[in-house]
């Protein structure tokens, strides 16, 4: 495992490289994002952007989710994959939200997996974008493939896992953005397949780099 002087050279090699470190998912209510991630299961951020805005465009309000036919929902988000259960879930979140949370978007981890559809990683990104929670670690694929390679984590592919070593190493206040940053380099370099080491900025304290 890393040393925490070059964890912390990490943190700053990623700042510098990609100051804003913004979720590529779009929204605009705490709701939109938890049903955005919760689409974007098994499926891409962009066409999970492309979706959205039709589907808020014909359902604008929570309680219009809540009341909407599942399969007037699945037409609007059969492109992202597994349409019938997001739609389920997004319904049924829709309600649970209305009838037991006011329509608030819960600031805790235990309510927040209460909810149908919504597991840690979207959990903590809740936590992390909304709610600016410290130490929230969203262990997604670019996260746990990084910290592998990276050696910030023994490499392991369970999200919890992954989630718990990064708690234990990252400073809590850049954590949450630490994660966006990981997923924009895993886009623009650090590809599963055929990553561009020589230009990558990590490379100083890279583990996947030192061992080729």
């Amino acid at each position: 495992m890393k040393k925490k002087k070059d964890v912390l050279a990490i943190v700053e090699a990623l700042k510098e490289a990609y100051p804003e470190a913004v979720c590529s998912l779009d929204y605009a209510k705490p709701y939109e994002l938890m049903f955005a991630t919760r689409l974007a299961a098994q499926c891409t951020d962009e066409r999970v952007n492309k979706v959205t805005p039709g589907l808020y465009g014909r359902f604008p309000t929570l309680e219009a989710l809540a009341e909407a036919d599942v399969s007037e929902v699945e037409e609007y988000i059969h492109s992202t994959g597994f349409f019938r259960a997001k739609a389920r879930d997004i319904v049924a979140a829709s309600r649970m939200l209305l009838e037991e949370y006011g329509g608030v978007v819960p600031d805790n981890m235990e309510d927040l997996l209460r909810l149908p559809g919504v597991g840690r990683k979207t959990a903590n990104l809740i936590l992390g974008d909304v709610y600016h929670k410290p130490g929230v670690v969203v262990a997604d694929t670019h996260c746990i493939r990084l910290s592998g390679r990276l050696g910030l984590s023994d490499g392991t592919k369970d999200p919890a896992k992954v989630e718990e070593q990064l708690r234990k190493i990252l400073p809590p206040e850049e954590s949450n953005d630490f994660c966006h940053r990981l997923v924009l380099h895993g886009r623009a370099v650090c590809m599963a397949r055929g990553p561009e080491c020589e230009g990558c900025t990590l490379r100083p304290w890279c583990d996947f780099y030192t061992k080729q």
